[in-house]
């Protein structure tokens, strides 16, 4: 069955994971994703481990980092410091729907890679830049990473728990800010496509990891620009919604979503207190945020008086919404999360069974194919060369032997 990107061919000269994210996103969505590495050492993330898997037979290993983001990938092993692998990128480019890069400004212009020389050659092609600070203003020239754009984005200030309770600021626990500057990425990409539909025309995309963790600032950013407060770290408590924490059970935590006040009324019913929505304090949401500090340690005080699972099935039954605080292996062993096949694999030649975790997009009609493995190290090099350019075995030979292709 044809997937709905099967036409697209995406060039990836990304590293790391924003760029990586957006080109395997693609890849699981059916688009051709070529990754242009370098040779010898490739992407960085091949060695940030461990955990590496490897098989029983010795074969090299390859990071579990690295396997997160480059699924359903070909690998195409050039230097680019050479005129005869910019040459090559030039070619590919010009074949391609789809540019990714994530060099530092006018990083790739001393190759002749920027986007106003493969535009001569493709005036067709979206070029998508990504970069910490964007292409324009004082910060331009710096480098950007996930952990420093949470902190300077804002996400840091709100994220951990609050300084009277011994907190200080505090990431989280995945690249957050490199994967949903992937996902506007490929967002911003489809866009670019729609609009080549009607005029034939690419475009250049700049994309910033700042910009991005300020846009996904969501309500936070709003509650500062709509009420002029500056919001603070809350632990695991809502601005805008109470109850809507983190409690603590007889036996370890629990999490209570309570968006409304019917579902409020049912929470404390199933609490045997039903006097508490009966308060004009806790009448409403509005009432319940603003006398949050005297709530709160009413709810807790029963919440302490039996044990996690008894919560869970008591207030499940009653309609609200709740649920247990699951580490990762438990995240797996769930049997939601098993029967929506979120954990899955891929069969490569040399490692063997590769464990993965499945895209969440379903559609109905083209179910995405995200089987393929994460390639080695230039492992479709000579495929690439012989199938998209019509390179022969000799001048592909020819290329090696001169270490411009690996």
């Amino acid at each position: 069955m044809p997937a709905v990107l099967d036409h697209i061919r995406v060039l990836d000269l990304s590293r790391i994971l924003a760029g990586p994210w957006a080109g395997q996103l693609f890849a699981d969505l059916g688009a051709e994703v070529i990754k242009v590495e370098r040779p010898g050492r490739g992407d960085d993330t091949r060695g940030w481990g461990p955990p590496y898997l490897n098989d029983a037979g010795g074969t090299p290993a390859e990071s579990a980092y690295y396997l997160s983001a480059n699924r359903g990938k070909q690998s195409v092993a050039i230097d680019i410091t050479r005129p005869e692998g910019q040459a090559l990128v030039r070619e590919l480019a010009a074949r391609s729907d789809i540019l990714l890069e994530n060099y530092k400004v006018g990083g790739l212009a001393r190759y002749g890679l920027d986007y106003a020389s493969l535009q001569a050659v493709n005036p067709g092609l979206i070029y998508c830049s990504i970069t910490g600070f964007g292409q324009t203003g004082p910060y331009s020239e710096r480098a950007g990473y996930d952990f420093l754009l949470q902190a300077m984005g804002g996400l840091m200030s709100i994220t951990g728990a609050p300084d009277a309770d011994g907190g200080e600021p505090t990431k989280v626990g995945v690249a957050l800010t490199d994967i949903l500057t992937g996902m506007y990425a490929t967002v911003a990409s489809l866009g670019a496509l729609a609009h080549r539909e009607r005029t034939g025309e690419g475009q250049h995309i700049d994309l910033a990891l700042l910009d991005v963790q300020v846009a996904t600032l969501a309500n936070q950013a709003m509650n500062y620009l709509v009420g002029g407060q500056v919001p603070g770290r809350m632990g695991n408590a809502h601005p805008n919604i109470v109850p809507y924490q983190t409690f603590p059970t007889r036996d370890g935590y629990l999490v209570l979503t309570v968006g409304n006040d019917d579902q409020f009324r049912r929470l404390c019913e199933a609490m045997g207190r039903p006097d508490l929505p009966a308060d004009a304090a806790y009448a409403t949401n509005a009432a319940r945020v603003a006398h949050r500090q005297m709530l709160i340690p009413e709810l807790a005080a029963v919440f302490r008086t039996r044990a996690t699972d008894d919560w869970l099935a008591e207030l499940e039954a009653a309609g609200v919404p709740c649920g247990p605080v699951n580490t990762i292996d438990r995240v797996f062993a769930d049997p939601q999360i098993q029967a929506r096949g979120m954990q899955t694999a891929t069969e490569h030649p040399e490692l063997g069974r590769v464990p993965a975790v499945a895209n969440p997009i379903r559609y109905s009609a083209t179910p995405l194919d995200s089987s393929r493995p994460a390639p080695r190290l230039g492992e479709q090099t000579d495929a690439v060369l012989r199938d998209v350019l019509q390179y022969s075995r000799e001048a592909i030979a020819g290329l090696r032997e001169k270490g411009v292709i690996g």
